[in-house]
């Protein structure tokens, strides 16, 4: 895995640095967003806030602005608040140990530990959806999310962390993917009990994803169309059916919108029995 890793490892920006604020970074965006989405974003968003303390002092709505078109916006606020609490608790130091990292708006348990493979280079081993997809197939187990995680734990090498969970990743983003894996190419088809016959472990694994929603039409789309416009300008209260798509249903309109209050993605002003002056808008 380790020889393989370093001769077709992908040329990822973020895998050129060892700065934990530009690992929480990346790894944030990564979340259900394609690699090649992020690179700009991730770029983009660093040239405008280089270190934590520069996202923690900026508004809420430049985060939000920068992180269009990366989709669920609720981790930029996310985001936001986790460079606030650094700032806060940690005088602007991304901790290094994971109650510490846990213990942050946004940071579960894999982004925690992808901090401290990726960043501080720990023997911790990280399990997104394509390490638990290889994990399920090589042993055809299909896991509990502490057996996945437990398993990993086991594999990782010890002062190797930071290689051999960049080749499992690269393994299941580029060979064991879910549709059409190409065993013939794996590095390790002669230690899988799986080998793309019979029905497939990694279906219904722990941490390996299941089929998405449909998106159109979806309040995630709703969702969406009113944060895009409130990058530009505020929403009156009588316009946000239209901005968001339901003309006709301007109780689910409201209903996504309070969503978005209760998210932090956005505040509603202006008084309360006149609908033309109340505005959605981002937060400052």
């Amino acid at each position: 895995m380790l020889r393989w890793g370093a001769e077709v490892r992908r040329d990822l920006p973020w895998r050129a640095t060892r700065d934990p604020w530009r690992i929480l970074v990346s790894e944030l965006m990564l979340q259900q967003t394609q690699v090649a989405r992020v690179i700009p974003k991730y770029e983009a968003f660093l040239e405008v806030f280089p270190t934590v303390t520069d996202c923690a002092s900026g508004s809420v709505a430049d985060v939000v602005r920068l992180w269009a078109g990366l989709g669920y916006n609720r981790r930029a606020i996310n985001l936001h608040r986790c460079a606030v609490q650094v700032v806060e608790r940690h005088e602007g130091v991304v901790p290094s140990t994971l109650p510490e990292l846990l213990a942050l708006d946004g940071i579960g348990p894999y982004t925690a530990r992808a901090v401290m493979a990726f960043a501080f280079e720990d023997d911790v081993a990280v399990v997104d959806t394509n390490v638990a997809r290889v994990l399920a197939r090589q042993t055809s187990t299909t896991f509990t999310a502490k057996q996945v995680q437990l398993l990993a734990d086991d594999l990782a090498p010890v002062g190797e962390g930071w290689a051999w969970n960049q080749s499992l990743l690269d393994l299941g983003a580029m060979v064991c993917t879910k549709r059409n894996p190409s065993c013939e190419s794996c590095p390790v088809a002669s230690t899988c009990s799986w080998r793309g016959e019979g029905p497939d472990p990694a279906t219904g694994s722990a941490g390996v994803s299941g089929k998405q929603s449909t998106f159109i039409g979806s309040d995630r789309q709703g969702r969406g169309r009113l944060v895009d416009a409130l990058r530009s300008t505020p929403v009156t209260e009588v316009d946000l059916a239209f901005v968001m798509g339901w003309p006709d249903d301007p109780q689910r309109a409201a209903r996504v919108a309070a969503g978005l209050l209760v998210d932090g993605l956005a505040v509603l002003d202006g008084p309360e029995n006149i609908p033309e002056e109340r505005v959605y808008r981002l937060p400052t």
